[in-house]
């Protein structure tokens, strides 16, 4: 079961305890938002997008929105999202539960797009459809093995559109 793996995977960095199980569905922002009692701008999606040569899986605040030309400048490819066969081939989990821990050891990038920033916590899932765990920006960024910070989208902020 995926929720486990990445219990175990957040356990190696004593956060395991941090996770938390919702009675009801956070398998999008809104659901996530409404079972944490949040807004969904707080809530760190995970997208996952075919890369030149890995799966890119990308983590943005829940109010952001991919920008097609900042991702093709930056990843040198179009945003294409992988389906959700692939996404579980990819990640090892379902869409509603995808995260940025418990990865395979290779194929899939991770990238933490600045739109997150902005809060002191952030809630990502935790690799099933009602979990999720509150860290901050620095831990998400360490945790998940991160390559590196991107500004990939948009919408988010009162300068873009």
């Amino acid at each position: 079961m995926s929720i486990e793996l990445v219990r175990n995977a957040l356990q190696a960095h004593g956060l395991a305890d941090r996770i938390i199980e919702f009675s009801v569905s956070s398998a999008t922002v809104a659901l996530a938002a409404e079972a944490l009692g949040c807004d969904g701008a707080h809530i760190a999606k995970s997208l996952t997008f075919h890369g030149t040569e890995n799966t890119v899986l990308l983590v943005a605040a829940g109010d952001a929105r991919i920008d097609n030309a900042k991702f093709k400048a930056q990843f040198g490819c179009k945003a294409k999202m992988l389906s959700p066969e692939e996404v579980i081939a990819a990640t090892g989990h379902a869409v509603g539960g995808v995260c940025p821990f418990a990865l395979p050891e290779s194929g899939v990038e991770v990238w933490l797009d600045i739109s997150l920033r902005r809060f002191d916590t952030v809630y990502p899932a935790c690799g099933s459809s009602n979990s999720a765990i509150p860290m901050d920006c620095e831990t998400l960024f360490r945790v998940s093995g991160a390559r590196g910070w991107v500004d990939v989208c948009r919408g988010w902020n009162d300068t873009e559109a």
